[in-house]
């Protein structure tokens, strides 16, 4: 008797777990669709919208999205024995570029573990100060690079500095939030250590926190590198140096310079995929030595 009792116990709370799946199921697929509906209708709407702005020229310019690829293969075509002669040319600006990227990344890389460490509870050196600081890389993260860039023009001109400064403001506030994270997850026991032996605060930080965040830290700030290259090269359409403003030019320019953006278009693609395989590369070596080292 006592096993049937038990068996009917275990086979009532089977049912019960059962129903209580299927009804987290039918609750998780009523929340897709209604996401579904309400992306579908804000999408629709977006359209509706653009088209109203645009005059009605939206859909009625659509089939000719590809004209200008085709007019520019077609004379990078035809010019085809000027490419070397361009990809040199233009090569010092794609150089600007990468600088341009490099140096904003080390800038915003720097000021990001600064901002991340004083902005984790159990390693901030003024807790109390601590919304502060994440509420000041929410503002860096939340102002977009081309607006800065624009207003950095219009005070100190045109050149590489503008897009510098814009990149590396957004970077600091991406690469704290980032490495804030990352500081969260970090054994305290080093720096309680430290500070039971009269460590001030930076050295609490240099020897008892980076050398065990410093693989993460490194492998994010290589990602933002691969982002600032795209971003940098965006800036220079706004007058911000670099190889974006020479694609400017020769778009501007249209049919007869269309060989030097195409030439412009392949030093951007090649640049990109050889740091995105790069950057893939040394992050994957970075995690996976990391965990080896634990596991030893």
């Amino acid at each position: 008797m006592s096993e049937m009792t038990a068996a009917h116990a275990q086979g009532a709370a089977t049912a019960q777990i059962r129903e209580s799946y299927m009804a987290q199921t039918r609750r998780k697929r009523l929340y897709g669709t209604m996401m579904l509906v309400v992306f579908v209708a804000l999408m629709a709407s977006g359209f509706m919208t653009a088209e109203a702005r645009n005059a009605g020229g939206f859909w009625g310019g659509l089939h000719q999205i590809g004209d200008f690829p085709a007019a520019l293969l077609s004379e990078a075509g035809e010019k085809l024995s000027e490419l070397p002669a361009n990809l040199v040319t233009y090569f010092p600006a794609l150089v600007e570029t990468i600088n341009i990227a490099a140096v904003s990344t080390l800038i915003g890389g720097v000021g990001g573990i600064l901002l991340s460490m004083l902005a984790t509870r159990g390693l901030a050196l003024w807790p109390r100060m601590i919304p502060v600081w994440r509420r000041l890389m929410d503002v860096m993260r939340a102002v977009p690079e081309i607006v800065i860039a624009l207003v950095l023009i219009f005070v100190l001109g045109g050149g590489p500095v503008p897009a510098m400064i814009a990149i590396a403001f957004h970077t600091v506030g991406a690469l704290g939030k980032l490495f804030s994270e990352v500081n969260e997850n970090a054994s305290l026991k080093p720096v309680e250590g430290l500070a039971s032996v009269g460590a001030n605060w930076s050295q609490r930080m240099i020897l008892g926190v980076m050398p065990s965040v410093a693989p993460n830290y490194l492998s994010y700030a290589l990602l933002r590198f691969e982002i600032n290259i795209r971003a940098s090269a965006i800036l220079g359409f706004v007058g911000a140096g670099g190889i974006g403003y020479e694609l400017k030019n020769a778009m501007a320019w249209g049919i007869g310079r269309y060989d030097e953006a195409a030439a412009i278009f392949l030093l951007l693609f090649v640049t990109i995929v050889a740091f995105d395989q790069l950057g893939s590369h040394l992050r994957d070596r970075l995690t996976h030595g990391r965990k080896e080292e634990l596991l030893a």
